[in-house]
């Protein structure tokens, strides 16, 4: 879906403009993005394996819930709304840990320059994978993976390609927080 997305200014500041996805990608334009990792008492992260049919990272394995910010929409909105559409998750604004704002530039085939600032959120939630409900055009599957595998993996040279290729800081920056938190 070619939503309307706000644009931001390279130092993260939104410019007061905005226009469609498409244009955004095909232009770099900077937007606003969130994440929330989720996961549980037992020290393992859910993963979300990335559809088939998306035009960027393919059946990968990526952070539990992304999503575009839509034109004019908040943040935490945002967040809770992509974790809805994705995952069948009711959440709360009490459920997530804003953690830090991440900025990202990627170029992809087919045009794709990705240019984002990901809010990234941590949010606990103790779920077997069959709670979740999958919005088949964006997450093939789910699993959830302990903590100490994911960081092997994608830290070290162990399945890395199976990974989107996050910035190594991303990651440990994520993962030290979760560790942190349990």
């Amino acid at each position: 879906m070619d939503e309307r997305i706000d644009i931001w200014n390279e130092d993260g500041t939104p410019t007061g403009k905005s226009t469609l996805k498409s244009e955004a990608h095909s232009k770099g334009l900077f937007h606003p993005t969130v994440h929330i990792w989720i996961y549980n008492g037992r020290g393992q992260v859910l993963l979300q394996k990335r559809s088939e049919t998306k035009k960027t990272f393919p059946g990968l394995w990526d952070v539990s819930v992304a999503g575009h910010v839509a034109a004019g929409e908040a943040i935490e909105e945002a967040a809770l709304r992509e974790a809805r559409e994705e995952l069948g998750l009711d959440l709360h604004i009490a459920d997530l840990y804003f953690h830090r704002i991440f900025k990202s530039e990627q170029k992809h085939p087919g045009g794709i320059h990705d240019c984002e600032f990901h809010h990234c959120y941590l949010s606990r939630l103790d779920l077997p994978v069959e709670a979740f409900q999958l919005q088949a055009s964006e997450v093939a599957e789910v699993r959830w993976e302990s903590l100490i595998a994911f960081a092997d993996k994608v830290w070290g040279l162990s399945m890395r390609q199976a990974y989107v290729p996050h910035e190594r800081s991303y990651y440990g920056s994520v993962i030290r927080q979760i560790r942190s938190m349990l």
